[in-house]
């Protein structure tokens, strides 16, 4: 079972929702929120897995919600404004609904959402397998020091040694656990227990400076805190 929050100011929205995840036997409704605040009290008392989220509200936007939380669900957008898409995915959102959407679009969106958890919880927390080339390693998350995007290919910075796979740092982000792992940059993430010193906007891991992103840098805050 997939548990949901919907955090959008219109009522209107919050029943469509509500009516066409009624006819998907997997999502269970938990709280309808009207602004982010209301989202922000509920999340620090409840876990869910999914989120649908507006983008245009009140006082705090959905996406300045959305980078106040350290760990946060599958998020799905539902929006009128189809110029944030961009932001949105760089923000790791896992879908962009742009209203008025239809029925099989929801759904298309839901069963991405669930074949992704579904491939969290098959997967071994301890360690994970990387293609490089053609063979397979497999890495145990404890040895990554950070990861790297190196166009359409993946630098995994171990201690002894590294290996690129050819994959999206987004598409790797989903198999790394966000309590050991952390995105700090568009094209870095970081093990966070790897870090040896914070220096302004610069991550000091071994040998290496990881720069900080002005979007990503909630997200060091959070660890600050």
């Amino acid at each position: 079972m997939i548990k949901y929050i919907i955090v959008d100011d219109e009522t209107a929205s919050h029943h469509i929702i509500k009516e066409y995840a009624s006819n998907i036997s997997y999502l269970s409704h938990q709280k309808s929120c009207y602004n982010a605040f209301e989202a922000i009290e509920y999340l620090n008392e409840n876990t869910v897995d999914l989120l649908f989220l507006d983008i245009n509200m009140p006082k705090l936007s959905g996406f300045d919600f959305l980078k106040t939380l350290s760990n946060p669900p599958r998020i799905i957008v539902t929006t009128a404004y189809k110029e944030f898409a961009l932001e949105g995915y760089e923000l790791n959102i896992d879908d962009y609904l742009l209203k008025p959407y239809g029925f099989q679009r929801f759904i298309t969106a839901t069963n991405k959402v669930s074949e992704l958890i579904k491939q969290l919880k098959n997967t071994d927390t301890s360690s994970i397998f990387l293609k490089d080339n053609k063979k397979h390693h497999q890495v145990k998350l404890d040895d990554i020091l950070f990861t790297e995007a190196y166009g359409n290919y993946v630098k995994i910075h171990l201690h002894d040694k590294l290996i690129i796979t050819h994959q999206t740092l987004t598409s790797l982000e989903e198999l790394l656990p966000k309590n050991q792992f952390i995105r700090v940059h568009k094209s870095f993430i970081i093990a966070k227990n790897k870090i040896v010193l914070i220096e302004g906007n610069l991550l000091h891991i071994a040998q290496h400076k990881i720069p900080v992103g002005k979007m990503y840098r909630q997200n060091i805050n959070q660890l600050l805190s």
